[in-house]
């Protein structure tokens, strides 16, 4: 079983400039990602590239599922958020 910490370094391996914050069971995870690697890109994109981060782990079914919130900096600013 994976732990929310591990997928957290899975992410800031791949983002090491972004702020993450990760909860779950061991199964189910919630991310919230800000990252300045966002600026530009889609929010389909922005999920494709934190997916990759995590594929193997999603690949060995370690994690089940993985729902994803991801903003700029200047997004996350806008929406009030602190991570």
């Amino acid at each position: 079983m994976i732990n929310p910490q591990q997928v957290k370094t899975m992410i800031q391996e791949q983002f090491p400039e972004a702020k993450v914050e990760v909860a779950g069971d061991g199964e189910h995870f919630e991310a919230i990602i800000v990252s300045p690697e966002f600026a530009g890109k889609s929010r389909v994109k922005q999920h494709q590239m934190v997916y990759a981060a995590v594929n193997d782990a999603m690949a060995s079914e370690a994690i089940h599922a993985l729902s994803l919130k991801t903003y700029t900096p200047e997004a996350w600013q806008t929406v009030g958020g602190r991570v």
